[in-house]
C-alpha cells in the first residue's frame, strides 16, 4: 500500500505543482465571470448620444409620434443621465429621394463632422402599410440600437396602421398588449425563478466540462504511460511493485489532480452565482422590448457533488482504457490513433446533450444515463437540467462501478503485459491473449 501511495503522491505533486494546472486552475473561474457579466456591460455601455435623422412622408401623427417617443429615450442613471438619441425630423413630402440622399451623403464618413448623424429613418405611408421601415445608418451591426428601434417604433406603426383602418380606441389599445411565453424552471416542485436560456447554458456548461476533463486527464494518463515505456523508466518501476499497484498509482494521483480542479471551478461557480446572488439583465437595458432577460444559472450544491462523482468514476473507467492503450504503443503517433474509439464515445457523449435537452426524462435519456461509457456526461447534464431522484442517481453510479471493475481488470492484464512489450502494434489477437494469461 506504501508503494501505491508513493505513486499516487508522485503523479499528484508533479502536475498539481506546474504552472500549466495552476494558470488553468485560475483562468477558467476567471473567463466564466468575464464571459458571463463582461458582455452584459458591454451590450449597456453607451457613452454618446446618437444623432438620427428622421425623414416624416407620411400622413397623420406617426411621425410626431416616432419623433417623441425616439427622444424619450435615455441612457445613464442618476444625475448622470443622457438622451439615446437626438432626433432631427424633416417633413418629406414630395423630396423623399433628395432629402434621402443628401443626409446619406453625410453619413459615416472619415473627417465628418461631429454633429453628422448616425443614421436616416425613412417613414411613408407604404412602410406604415407594410409594416416595414428603413433604416441606413452607420450603426447598423449593433443589436442593441436595432432592437431599440424595433421595440419602440413597432406600436407606433401599429397604432397608426390600425387608425388608418378607422379602428377605435379600445382596439388599438387591446392590438398593443405584446405577447410572450415567459417560461421559469420548476425544480421539486418549487419555482426556481431560473429561466430556461439560464437552464440550457448551465447544463452547456457542464457537459463541455465533463467533456474536456475526461478527455484531458485520460490522455495525461496515457501519455505519462508512453513516455515512462520509451525511455524504460518502467523497467525500473515494476522491479519494485507489481503492474496493478503502478496503474492504479497513476490512475488515482492523476484522477485527484482533475477532482480538485473541478472542486475548485464548482466551488467558484457555487460562490458566485448562490452567495453573490443571482445576476440578470432585463432586455430593456441592451435593447430589447421583454422586461426579463438572461439570468445567471444557481450551481447548487447536490449539482456539484453529482459532477464530481460522476468525473471520479468516469475518469477511473476512461483512464484505464487510456491506460491500457498507452501500454500497448510506442509512440505518441500510434497512441493518438489507437484511442480514436474511446474520443470518440466521449464526443457522443458529448452531443447527446441535444437530445437531453429536449426530454431530459424521456426513454433515451434514461438508457444512455444506465451505459456505463455514457453515464459519466449523460448524469450529471440530466441532472443540471431537472434533477433525478436519489435512486436514480444510485444506480447509475452502482452500473458505473461495475464497469469500471470490469474494465479495471482487463486494462490491468493489458498493462501488464504491454508496459514490457516493444516493437510493433500488437493485434487484437495477441491483446486477448495478454487478457487471457494468467
Amino acid at each position: 500500500m506504501n508503494k501505491v501511495l508513493a505513486v499516487i503522491r508522485r503523479e499528484f505533486i508533479e502536475r498539481v505543482r506546474t504552472r500549466a494546472f495552476l494558470i488553468g486552475t485560475l483562468l477558467v473561474p476567471a473567463l466564466a465571470g468575464i464571459f458571463g457579466y463582461l458582455p452584459q456591460a458591454l451590450a449597456k455601455r453607451q457613452s454618446a448620444t446618437q444623432g438620427i435623422v428622421l425623414l416624416d412622408a407620411a400622413s397623420g401623427s406617426a411621425g410626431a409620434d416616432a419623433d417623441s417617443a425616439l427622444a424619450g429615450l435615455t441612457f445613464g442613471s442618476g444625475t448622470d443621465v443622457h438622451p439615446r438619441f437626438s432626433v432631427t425630423r424633416l417633413p418629406a413630402s414630395g423630396r423623399l429621394a433628395a432629402l434621402r440622399d443628401s443626409v446619406v451623403a453625410t453619413i459615416g464618413l472619415k473627417d465628418g463632422p461631429e454633429s453628422a448623424p448616425e443614421g436616416v429613418i425613412i417613414l411613408t405611408d407604404s412602410a406604415i402599410a407594410s409594416g416595414q421601415l428603413t433604416y441606413l445608418g452607420s450603426n447598423v451591426t449593433s443589436f442593441r440600437d436595432m432592437n431599440l428601434l424595433d421595440s419602440t417604433l413597432e406600436p407606433i406603426i401599429r397604432e397608426a396602421r390600425l387608425r388608418s383602418l378607422s379602428a377605435d380606441s379600445a382596439v388599438i389599445r387591446a392590438a398593443g398588449v405584446h405577447f410572450r411565453v415567459d417560461a421559469t424552471k420548476v425544480t421539486e416542485g418549487k419555482v426556481t425563478g431560473q429561466s430556461g436560456e439560464a437552464s440550457f447554458w448551465l447544463a452547456y456548461v457542464v457537459n463541455l466540462l465533463m467533456y474536456m476533463t475526461l478527455l484531458l486527464y485520460g490522455v495525461q494518463v496515457m501519455t505519462a504511460v508512453i513516455e515512462e515505456k520509451s525511455n524504460r523508466v518502467v523497467e525500473v518501476l515494476v522491479s519494485s511493485l507489481s503492474p496493478f499497484q503502478l496503474l492504479l498509482g497513476k490512475v488515482i494521483g492523476v484522477g485527484a489532480v482533475g477532482l480538485v480542479q473541478l472542486a475548485i471551478w464548482g466551488g467558484t461557480g457555487f460562490y458566485l452565482t448562490t452567495a453573490l446572488g443571482p445576476r440578470s439583465t432585463p432586455m430593456n437595458e441592451v435593447g430589447g422590448a421583454a422586461p426579463p432577460a438572461f439570468t445567471m444559472p444557481a450551481v447548487s450544491a447536490d449539482l456539484i457533488i453529482v459532477v464530481l462523482v460522476s468525473f471520479l468514476l468516469g475518469f477511473f473507467l476512461y483512464s484505464s482504457l487510456y491506460a491500457a492503450i498507452g501500454a500497448m504503443c510506442n509512440s505518441q503517433q500510434e497512441a493518438q490513433q489507437a484511442n480514436t474509439p474511446v474520443t470518440m464515445v466521449i464526443a457522443l457523449g458529448m452531443i447527446s446533450m441535444f437530445a437531453l435537452i429536449n426530454e431530459p426524462s424521456g426513454t433515451m435519456a434514461r438508457v444512455l444515463t444506465f451505459i456505463p461509457l455514457f453515464t459519466p456526461i449523460v448524469l450529471p447534464v440530466r441532472y443540471a437540467i431537472a434533477p433525478l431522484s436519489v435512486a436514480e442517481v444510485s444506480l447509475a453510479a452502482l452500473t458505473m462501478v461495475l464497469a469500471i471493475l470490469a474494465v479495471v481488470w482487463i486494462a490491468a492484464r493489458i498493462y501488464r503485459v504491454g508496459i514490457l512489450s516493444y516493437g510493433k502494434k500488437p493485434t487484437l489477437r495477441e491483446l486477448a491473449r495478454w487478457v487471457r494469461t494468467t
